[in-house]
């Protein structure tokens, strides 16, 4: 007969009402992501920052660093709303140590969040992520050197059946007429006030006819199935995919006018100039390759005149390429051998008409493939050609089409990263809120590669060099063995051989 082993029974509930020596903080175990942060992360700095906020009485607020590190939870664990937050706090151990709680420690009401986003503003967490991003360099994670830049789209928080027609009578006779004129006056007001003290003031949207009655920062986007959307626009370091400068604007703002704006935020976060900017062709406008020639930066990015060149081309229309400039006597030479001269100067657009003569054009063999203008061929050249052609050789280098290759699948790891953390959904209504959750979610990004290279060396001292395969000449082939097994190493101005 075997041996039986008695079954266990599980007696009543009868829950200890007191728990003594019980420590939270033994709870936690040593290798949590949360436990890292806090050795790694300031918080406390929020106290000096938002001092000014607060008056000397009144009800006490939650303390700054608190309320900080619940929007980072947020965000980390992509929890869906500020309240689903609050109520699963009481049941997560790591969590209420996290914020210096304990087990009898009084919830605060999930309003104190969105109180003290209004409070603060959105500089507090620009301050958050910059200083985030100095830990980075401070590590050796940047380079600073070459850096790429991207846009997304994020899907607001409003719906397209909010979307008004704001010259439409029949609107402005609705009864919440009234709410969204005043909506709108404050974002006015808030643009102005922010235009004043910060660049993002610039970023207006470009309809202002059609807009969202529930979040009129947002755009309405016709990519694809046409929504409302704002747009996030990121530098992202070469070294190690740390995120350096980021923007928010409506979605309808084209991404090549943030090119500049992300290469001085770059600067003030990092400390560092890029001597080399990456993007696609949608950034390769001529005021962005004058700007990055006047700031001494390579562009390597995409040309966008070249589907301009592409169109002529699908059309049997000649592009500009084929006319020759002759500097000595400030003329084109087009392929029939007639002369363009000077006609006109845009100051607006910064470029020099040249044209043909008209009977010269009415004669030509080679009209039908040079113009269907009446008035005979034009050529545009810009003030600053020379400038813009030095920008345009380099961007067709081979290590320009290299770095765009790259940049492509960089930047998708960055936005893919950032999904899991929700930035492409926005979590709250309005420009400036929008820009907070981008903050954010750069911050965990940008923490998430600061501990996982806390403990690996980021550069090697030794430098290890490995022996090609020698030759196979019969006068050495003994020697050839030999060095097959050696590796040479330079360590402390020697040279070592370690087998």
């Amino acid at each position: 007969q075997g041996v039986f082993a008695m079954m266990g029974i599980q007696e009543p509930d009868n829950s200890k009402i007191f728990y003594t020596n019980l420590n939270i903080a033994e709870r936690v175990r040593r290798d949590h992501p949360l436990r890292r942060i806090a050795a790694r992360v300031d918080f406390d700095f929020t106290y000096k920052e938002v001092a000014d906020k607060y008056g000397t009485n009144g009800n006490v607020s939650a303390p700054p660093p608190v309320v900080l590190k619940l929007m980072l939870l947020l965000i980390f664990y992509n929890v869906r709303s500020e309240r689903e937050l609050m109520s699963t706090l009481p049941e997560r151990l790591d969590w209420l140590w996290f914020l210096g709680y304990d087990l009898d420690t009084k919830i605060p009401d999930h309003s104190i969040l969105s109180k003290a986003r209004k409070r603060w503003g959105a500089e507090i967490f620009k301050s958050f992520f910059e200083r985030i991003v100095l830990q980075c360099v401070e590590a050796g994670l940047v380079d600073g050197s070459k850096i790429f830049v991207d846009s997304s789209l994020v899907e607001a928080d409003a719906s397209n059946n909010s979307v008004i027609d704001t010259q439409s009578l029949k609107h402005q006779l609705r009864r919440n007429y009234k709410e969204l004129e005043a909506r709108l006056e404050e974002r006015n007001e808030r643009e102005e006030k922010s235009e004043r003290s910060d660049r993002s003031g610039s970023y207006r949207k470009v309809n202002d006819r059609y807009i969202s009655g529930t979040d009129p920062d947002a755009a309405i986007v016709g990519r694809g199935k046409p929504d409302l959307f704002y747009q996030v626009h990121r530098s992202v370091d070469e070294a190690h995919e740390i995120i350096t400068a980021t923007a928010v604007t409506p979605g309808d703002v084209s991404e090549g006018h943030m090119l500049e704006e992300l290469l001085q935020r770059h600067r003030g976060a990092t400390g560092k100039t890029a001597s080399t900017v990456v993007a696609d062709s949608k950034y390769g406008t001529i005021e962005n390759f004058l700007a990055c020639f006047d700031m001494g930066i390579g562009a390597h990015m995409p040309d966008l005149s070249n589907s301009a060149v592409k169109r002529e081309e699908k059309r049997g229309i000649y592009p500009e390429t084929l006319f020759h400039y002759d500097r000595e006597r400030d003329i084109y030479i087009c392929p029939a051998g007639k002369e363009l001269r000077f006609k006109s100067i845009h100051q607006e657009r910064q470029s020099i008409d040249y044209a043909a003569r008209k009977t010269d054009c009415q004669a030509c063999e080679l009209r039908s493939l040079c113009t269907s203008n009446k008035m005979g061929r034009t050529v545009k050249r810009h003030l600053r050609q020379d400038d813009l052609d030095v920008m345009r050789l380099q961007s067709r280098s081979a290590d320009s089409k290299r770095d765009i290759k790259k940049r492509q699948h960089l930047m998708e790891r960055s936005f893919a990263r950032g999904k899991r953390y929700g930035y492409d959904r926005a979590r709250w209504r309005g420009l400036w809120k929008v820009q907070i959750q981008e903050y954010l979610t750069c911050v965990v990004q940008n923490i998430q590669v600061l501990l996982s290279r806390e403990n690996r060396p980021v550069k090697n001292p030794a430098v290890t060099v490995r022996v090609l395969k020698p030759s196979l000449s019969r006068a050495c082939s003994l020697f050839s063995i030999v060095l097959r097994q050696i590796r040479l190493t330079y360590i402390g101005g020697q040279v070592k051989c370690l087998a």
